[in-house]
């Protein structure tokens, strides 16, 4: 029997296991389409897989004063005021009794764009991707997360008033499997994981936003067959982008 496992999304080195599209045009680690409703593409660009060091904020520092000559010389120096604390001081730093507040996990400032990306709700929410393995090889990839961290599917969403509005589902925007892995049943057992963990997380329902007649390497979203094959139901019937739902 294959070892199967599922790996989240949270380092470099888990986002190096997130395998290639079928079709060599798109790349799911420089995918924007769904963060993005205006300009975000689905297209491979080499260079976002470069780790890209944010800028650091300039620090900021008061000016200096104007010198005066009639001043005395203590008060004309940084370290005439024997009271004045500096920028560094933490008032819990040497308080053996207060509480140490745990590191929230969270992506390095020079990680790649869509790391950052798929790991900007760490600290809250948790992976919005996970990578499926079989045997340690990568085989199959979604990405999902509550409907606020997508505003492609916020939009898509605002053209059926039909749809529950409370409470607000969780989405599954992307799911794919290699093409020598294709017919395993590796995405639809990927798909009832991400149900499982967005049911323990506390959303009552999640939904995907297929495209009907899409060519199959060349959407992220699957099919309405698909969805309906791992329990989801059509929530909003059209003729190019219904809705599919399934209740947790």
């Amino acid at each position: 029997m294959p070892d199967v496992r599922i790996v989240d999304v949270t380092d470099d080195a888990s986002f190096a296991l997130v395998p290639p599209c079928a079709d060599p045009g798109f790349d799911h680690r420089t995918c924007d389409y769904w963060e993005d409703a205006e300009r975000g593409s689905k297209a491979a660009r080499s260079a976002w897989l470069e780790a890209a060091l944010a800028p650091a904020e300039p620090r900021r520092t008061e000016p200096e004063p104007a010198f005066n000559p009639f001043a005395p010389a203590a008060s004309r120096s940084p370290a005439g005021n024997p009271f004045a604390g500096s920028d560094d001081d933490d008032p819990l730093a040497d308080n053996p009794f207060a509480p140490r507040r745990p590191a929230r996990p969270q992506v390095g400032r020079d990680a790649p764009r869509k790391l950052g990306l798929v790991g900007r709700g760490l600290a809250i929410f948790g992976s919005y991707a996970k990578v499926l393995l079989v045997d340690d090889v990568p085989a199959a990839y979604t990405q999902f997360g509550p409907l606020s961290a997508y505003p492609r599917a916020l939009r898509l969403r605002e053209l059926y008033s039909r749809l529950p509005q409370s409470p607000l589902p969780a989405v599954i925007t992307c799911i794919a499997t290699t093409a020598s892995a294709r017919r395993g049943g590796h995405a639809r057992f990927l798909v009832g994981a991400v149900c499982d963990d967005l049911g323990g997380r506390g959303f009552a329902a999640v939904e995907a936003y297929p495209e009907r007649g899409a060519r199959a390497d060349a959407t992220s979203a699957a099919s309405p067959e698909f969805w309906r094959s791992v329990g989801f139901a059509i929530a909003a019937d059209d003729d190019r982008f219904p809705v599919l739902r399934r209740e947790l």
